[in-house]
């Protein structure tokens, strides 16, 4: 993210820091699964130090075969629907959550752009699936506003509604 402000990025770190914090007082763990992201939110959570056992793994799943056999995504959502999709989403985080000793996991599946044809390069779909809760998703269209940007702002939406959640 090079392009984005130091300012940004700081406050990600704090809200990830505060995320973690809560997660550690109750003992609860945490799973990512994304696609778009490239593993960005994982490292945002790693890099915390003193908190970052609150992180329990996370899952890097850039092809619909990666999503498949990491996350159990089934083919039929994938050709029915897309990668990037509500129901793709939400079969991620529900994915990462059997698939991981975690209590809650977050996903993200869009197109960071520049997307191909046909493709809005800005859109992103966000689930949140928690044990014993049902699973929530978020569809965020950012806009033509670059791939960095793109990315944080997964970031922020991610710890947005891990932070609703928790709360």
């Amino acid at each position: 993210m090079q392009r984005s402000n130091r300012h940004s990025q700081d406050q990600l770190a704090q809200r990830a820091e505060a995320v973690l914090k809560i997660l550690c007082n109750r003992e609860m763990k945490l799973a990512t699964a994304e696609s778009c992201s490239g593993g960005l939110l994982a490292a945002l959570l790693t890099d915390i130090e003193g908190l970052s056992h609150a992180f329990e793994r996370g899952f890097v799943t850039y092809t619909d075969l990666s999503k498949q056999e990491l996350l159990g995504v089934d083919h039929k959502v994938l050709r029915d629907f897309g990668a990037v999709s509500r129901p793709t989403a939400r079969a991620m985080a529900e994915g990462a959550l059997a698939r991981s000793g975690a209590d809650i996991a977050v996903s993200t599946t869009g197109f960071a752009g520049p997307g191909g044809e046909g493709d809005e390069e800005g859109l992103v779909h966000f689930a949140l699936a928690r044990r014993g809760y049902k699973t929530v998703h978020q569809v965020e269209s950012f806009g033509k506003i670059g791939r960095d940007f793109i990315r944080e702002k997964c970031l922020a939406t991610a710890l947005s509604m891990l932070e609703e959640t928790l709360n």
